[in-house]
């Protein structure tokens, strides 16, 4: 999607939560090239100044010129008041994400994730902003087995981290019915892509094990490597979140952020390891396999006819797409 023809009818202020992040410095990133003026929060809890600083490298001095950045917390209500202070679009992507950590520590997930969620939501509504887009996720569906996935149908959470995302949903949608506040939630299905932090005990698979093969070093599968994901490259999420905010819609929402394809870890492993040797980085060594991962889904495909249909949303870039766009990148970090 070209996202200056999509904002050509005018400048706006738009606010990104987690900015410094993965997912949140590609929107600033977007959205400065198409010469909007960009709000930036994080606490670097996650984020890294160096995302920022990739970014300012990316865009022009005088679109630099149009980002504002705050270094706070979102489980500041005042923190949150300041941010959205005369914006007319949120994206909110401040949060801790990961099964596993919300698993080791459930009480700064919730406190992150939930209290900070409704202290944005809430800041977002008394100032008017036109739309609040949030980054919503797949765990939602829990152990729900239909595939591919379909918004209206869930199961039950599998994971803290799982059942604060869900309660965000649950939030935005009483905001809209008691306040007439719509909001857009955005379920992320496995985003990657440059700028994915690829160290620490809960960095996502595809950066951990590039990073790895890269260092020659084992990779590890959690379970046989049959498990699937739905993996999606992060201009796809980009295009999702403007198309979200632009939207026309009279109620909150929520829609699949994905490709609609099912990737298994056996062959992500394959696509990985070949997308480095076309960049010349040769990996010989077999995967290694340990035990399933607890709170995990088996299988994960989104069906994105709603996004589709409602948002005029279509995915431009599949996995290998996304690899061989992402890879010169991940090798230029180590």
């Amino acid at each position: 999607m070209d996202i200056t023809k999509q904002l050509a009818t005018g400048t706006y202020t738009w606010l990104v939560t987690g900015c410094a992040g993965f997912i949140g410095s590609n929107l600033i990133e977007a959205l400065l090239k198409a010469n909007q003026k960009v709000v930036g929060l994080d606490n670097f809890a996650t984020g890294h100044q160096r995302n920022l600083d990739e970014v300012q490298q990316l865009v022009s001095p005088a679109q630099w010129a149009n980002f504002k950045f705050i270094n706070g917390d979102i489980r500041s209500l005042s923190v949150c008041q300041q941010a959205c202070a005369g914006v007319d679009y949120v994206l909110h992507q401040a949060a801790l994400g990961s099964v596993p950590r919300s698993i080791n520590d459930p009480i700064t997930t919730n406190d992150t994730n939930i209290s900070g969620f409704l202290n944005m939501l809430l800041a977002a509504r008394d100032a008017g902003v036109k739309r609040f887009v949030y980054a919503a996720s797949s765990s939602t569906y829990g152990d729900h087995p239909a595939l591919p996935k379909v918004e209206a149908v869930i199961g039950k959470p599998l994971s803290p981290y799982a059942i604060t995302k869900y309660v965000n949903e649950l939030y935005a949608d009483v905001f809209s019915r008691s306040y007439g506040f719509h909001s857009v939630g955005l379920r992320y299905f496995n985003v990657f892509g440059p700028r994915q932090d690829p160290n620490g005990a809960y960095a996502a698979v595809i950066p951990k094990w590039t990073a790895a093969m890269i260092a020659n070093q084992d990779v590890t599968i959690n379970g046989d490597g049959e498990t699937s994901r739905d993996f999606c490259f992060v201009a796809n999420a980009v295009q999702a979140n403007i198309r979200a905010a632009l939207a026309g819609i009279s109620q909150s929402e929520v829609f699949n952020v994905a490709v609609g394809d099912r990737t298994t870890l056996n062959d992500l492993f394959a696509a990985i390891r070949q997308s480095l040797a076309d960049n010349g980085v040769q990996y010989t060594k077999t995967a290694q396999y340990a035990d399933f991962r607890a709170g995990d889904v088996r299988h994960s495909q989104a069906d994105i006819s709603k996004a589709s249909a409602m948002l005029g949303y279509t995915p431009e870039y599949r996995i290998r797409d996304g690899l061989k766009l992402a890879m010169p990148w991940y090798i230029q970090q180590q």
